[in-house]
């Protein structure tokens, strides 16, 4: 939500599930925020460091974001613990209500804490606009089942794996930009595309375990269902993207306020996928069975670590935005290999892996490159 193409500030899509939108900054005209969002106190405090630190620390805070969700969201997934497991379901729904809560919130502050405005604005840009309103339905339905996909996904695949399969979402977003936005990829983009794809294949191509058929075979239908899952939540997060993306542009409105519509629809398609997948499972216990501090840490990890990203990503150029992804996977397969103890890498992991950090480099590098020289970029 996790909130993609290179040059352009699209929504604030953590690596897993979030999908807070930011406002939409073409990040190849500014690369620092416009005097209208520090006023209202987006980034308040932030500005007055040197630039150089703003980008070290939007550095960290994408790096940090990223690695924690995925695998604190791994390791409540894979944690054995006496009673019955938290419902994936039910924590895409709490995080949907924090979401609404929060932005909420922000557009109170922005209306300076005045409830009457709130109300005004709220009734004004989501009730008298039902139309306006009903354009979100489709990209909060995607991102719902995409936000569902990523917890079987985790459940399967170990955190590193997940992470370098899930950059596919980059080729995903920028086919569909190609395809609905009319926009052009340089000749170094489309090679850093069919370099991600050789890096994504070599990272799943199968090799023998250890062990006997009996053994193995369910270990493989587990991980070709995660596979599945990133794959399907990766071609999800690209349409849903460039589709919001196109909206954003068409209808000029607060971002918090679309947030808001987003969540409303959010909630009310998560629920529905909690009484059809988990009903049986809410009427004998309830809808937070399992729920314990870990299971809140990831709920607000998602919730709100997108409005974080929203917040630092003006300050993030494509490059540094590689630098994240990079040290994110990097940090996901040291952890998973030493703490979480569910991932044993080979020499075609690896090689995969630098094919996919290169790519991802060489995708936004161009995009850079092209936006400095021409305004029209790629």
């Amino acid at each position: 939500m996790d909130k993609e193409l290179a040059g352009t500030l699209v929504t604030a899509v953590p690596a897993v599930g979030g999908r807070w939108c930011t406002s939409h900054v073409d990040s190849r005209r500014s690369s620092t925020p416009s005097p209208s969002l520090l006023s209202r106190g987006l980034t308040h405090g932030l500005p007055m460091a040197p630039p150089a630190r703003l980008k070290y620390l939007s550095l960290g805070i994408l790096v940090l974001q990223t690695t924690s969700l995925v695998l604190t969201m791994r390791y409540s997934r894979t944690l054995k613990e006496d009673g019955p497991r938290y419902l994936a379901s039910s924590a895409v729904v709490s995080a949907e209500m924090l979401k609404i809560v929060a932005c909420i919130f922000l557009v109170f502050r922005d209306n300076t804490f005045n409830f009457r405005a709130l109300n005004y604005v709220l009734r004004e840009e989501i009730v008298n606009k039902p139309t306006e309103t009903l354009k979100l339905a489709i990209p909060s339905g995607i991102y719902t089942f995409q936000n569902n996909l990523l917890y079987v996904a985790l459940t399967n695949l170990d955190a590193a794996t997940y992470q370098v399969t899930y950059q596919l979402k980059i080729l995903t977003t920028a086919l569909f930009s190609v395809s609905m936005l009319g926009k052009r990829l340089g000749k170094y983009q489309w090679l850093s595309l069919l370099i991600l794809m050789a890096g994504i294949a070599l990272v799943q191509w199968p090799v023998e375990v250890p062990g006997t058929s009996e053994q193995t075979k369910p270990l493989a239908s587990s991980q070709l269902v995660g596979v599945l899952a990133v794959l399907a939540a990766c071609c999800s997060s690209g349409f849903a993207g460039v589709y919001f993306e196109k909206i954003l542009k068409e209808t000029p409105q607060s971002v918090w306020v679309r947030n808001i519509q987003l969540g409303l629809f959010g909630l009310i398609f998560g629920l529905i996928v909690v009484f059809v997948n988990d009903g049986e499972a809410v009427r004998e216990s309830s809808m937070f069975q399992g729920y314990n501090g870990l299971t809140w840490t990831v709920v607000l990890l998602q919730a709100f670590g997108g409005l974080v990203v929203a917040a630092v990503m003006k300050y993030a150029d494509n490059i540094l935005k590689g630098f994240a992804a990079s040290f994110s996977i990097i940090l996901s397969c040291v952890i998973s290999y030493l703490w979480l103890d569910d991932f044993d890498p080979n020499s075609l992991f690896f090689l995969g892996t630098v094919l996919v950090i290169a790519a991802t480099f060489l995708y936004g590098f161009e995009g850079t490159a092209n936006a400095s020289g021409s305004p029209q970029g790629a």
